[in-house]
């Protein structure tokens, strides 16, 4: 027996058993100081470095997100495929199948993680994949099939643990979680939440969602167009102090977060092979 722990232990290569420690533990939960949520915004480039504890944001399209670590790995939600000239292969990519602006049934077998947020008919799918430095895992929710029908557990809301932060992306929504849902979802310190109010959740379940997620930073996403975003900010303002970013990246960390829970807004952009 003893044999055979040795031979597992010298397999463990020295870069994967610093992968192995190098995530800050995440317990969902947001802390809060005294910073003004404004001065932790960093208008970034997506393929610039990122500083160590930090995890940098940018809204690509849609409900398409690219979430990159400091050691350089990048994940991207609700990929469909294209995500800009830029010649990137993401090491996670997450889907959901609610319509075909989130998913892609031909994803590049370049990419290492290809996580689809459902699996067989009604029965759901379970993530999770532990990289050392990310965690990803899922909480399936139902989804409206054709004909005014249900598919149980046919999306997923996706949750990444990194750098001591829980950020939760939130899908294709289209229902209220119940409470199981929301314990096993815990308390988010980012949420991309959609907004649009129509073809996910209507903008008053969007809103109960966000207050009880109790989440530091919200940021809008799946809203078209001005007139769609703006009645979910007047009907957040009361509540949440909004800071227009001015473009579609920012820098996160956990000893950062705003002190009153902060919706960032961000301006999608494709990623480009060239950044300005």
């Amino acid at each position: 027996m003893r044999h055979i722990l040795l031979f597992f232990m010298l397999c463990l290569t020295p870069a994967t058993l610093a992968a192995q420690e190098s995530r800050t533990p995440s317990h969902c939960i947001a802390l809060a100081n005294g910073i003004d949520g404004s001065r932790f915004i960093q208008l970034a480039s997506y393929d610039v470095d990122v500083a160590p504890e930090n995890v940098r944001i940018h809204y690509i399209a849609h409900a398409s997100f690219l979430i990159r670590t400091s050691g350089g790995l990048n994940v991207v939600t609700d990929f469909t495929g294209f995500t800009g000239s830029a010649p990137l292969i993401p090491d996670v990519i997450t889907m959901n199948h609610a319509h075909e602006s989130h998913w892609t049934a031909f994803p590049d077998p370049a990419i290492p993680h290809a996580l689809p947020g459902w699996g067989e008919f009604g029965r759901g799918i379970d993530h999770h994949l532990d990289l050392g430095e990310v965690l990803v895992r899922n909480v399936s929710t139902d989804i409206r099939s054709q004909f005014s029908g249900t598919e149980t557990n046919g999306n997923s809301i996706f949750v990444f643990e990194v750098a001591g932060l829980c950020i939760g992306h939130l899908g294709h929504l289209h229902h209220e979680p119940n409470d199981e849902q929301y314990a096993a979802i815990g308390r988010l310190d980012v949420v991309m939440a959609p907004v649009d109010g129509g073809l996910t959740v209507d903008l008053p379940t969007m809103m109960r969602v966000i207050e009880r997620l109790r989440s530091s930073i919200v940021i809008p996403m799946h809203w078209f167009g001005d007139i769609s975003l703006n009645a979910f900010l007047g009907g957040m303002r009361d509540n949440f102090q909004v800071v227009e970013v001015g473009g579609p990246s920012l820098d996160v960390s956990l000893d950062r977060l705003p002190s009153r829970p902060t919706i960032m807004v961000l301006r999608p952009e494709w990623l480009r092979a060239t950044q300005n």
